[in-house]
């Protein structure tokens, strides 16, 4: 049985990739709406693989079937390995590592998918950091095929090989990285995206022409202005803030207008407002 802490897109996204690859999940949220959310939104995902005929109704039903939600880590207790996929806060990544370095069997692996933070900080919170390893998944999970794998300082060349292979199973491709903040992706990414936003601060040219030149002189398939609200403009800033904290270069000084807007409660395509407007 696998689990995962977190049932926010990150974490619906990685339950239902282990649900159809056939393992048991448990999808673990103590917030029961996010919960619901979270149920729903794999629903809705497996629904639309259906209505694309990459899968039969039938199959996608097995799949939910193989996701059992619970509001409690205690629940996580005979899990093989857990991927935690709650908030990039550390305080909050702290406590959740403590609850399940002291509620999971202890040959269980622990992961991590944060996409800024220091898997050896998180991996400190336990008695078994040779066991914590960052497991960075890409969004959307069921459709993107990396996923960062990241050493702490003490991960154990097993655990290493176990999830490698597992990702492996899964249909993904590990690509292993070293523990730094922001680790490859989004090391490079976020000043894309951030860049972008000063253009629009400074008046450089509007949302729509940002992503236009990104899209059609770049070749990339979504601008950074759109991108950025799909991942979460709250998500953002909070990566910036740890290269910025942790690298101490100013080029990773989050925007002034990137702070206003997650402020302000626009947070991207979740909250309906932000670059752009989702109905």
């Amino acid at each position: 049985m696998l689990g995962v802490v977190g049932a926010g897109t990150m974490g619906n996204g990685i339950a239902q990739v282990f649900a159809t690859f056939k393992h048991p999940v448990v999808l673990v949220d103590v917030d029961a709406a996010a919960l619901k959310r979270g149920m729903d939104a794999i629903k809705g995902s497996l629904d639309r693989i259906v209505r694309k005929e990459k899968m039969t109704a039938d199959e996608a039903a097995s799949v939910l079937g193989r996701i059992r939600a619970s509001a409690s880590i205690k629940d996580l207790a005979d899990a093989e390995l857990v991927v935690e996929a709650v908030s990039e806060n550390p305080a909050v990544k702290d406590k959740v590592f403590r609850e399940l370095d002291a509620s999971v069997r202890k040959d269980a692996i622990l992961a991590t998918n944060t996409s800024s933070i220091w898997v050896t900080k998180i991996a400190a919170a336990t008695k078994r950091p040779d066991k914590v390893i960052g497991m960075h998944f890409m969004n959307p999970v069921p459709v993107m095929k990396l996923v960062e794998i990241i050493r702490g300082h003490d991960t154990s060349d097993e655990t290493t090989r176990k999830v490698v292979d597992l990702t492996k199973a899964l249909d993904k491709t590990p690509v292993e990285v070293k523990d730094s903040p922001g680790f490859v992706s989004n090391r490079v990414l976020l000043p894309m995206i951030n860049e972008a936003v000063f253009c629009l601060h400074e008046g450089v040219g509007t949302a729509e022409a940002i992503d236009t030149v990104m899209r059609l002189g770049m070749a990339h398939p979504m601008g950074p202005l759109q991108l950025a609200d799909f991942i979460g403009l709250d998500v953002c800033l909070a990566i910036l803030e740890v290269l910025h904290r942790d690298l101490g270069d100013d080029k990773y000084r989050p925007c002034p207008l990137l702070r206003k807007m997650v402020m302000a409660g626009h947070l991207g395509k979740k909250s309906g407002r932000g670059f752009y407007a989702y109905s």
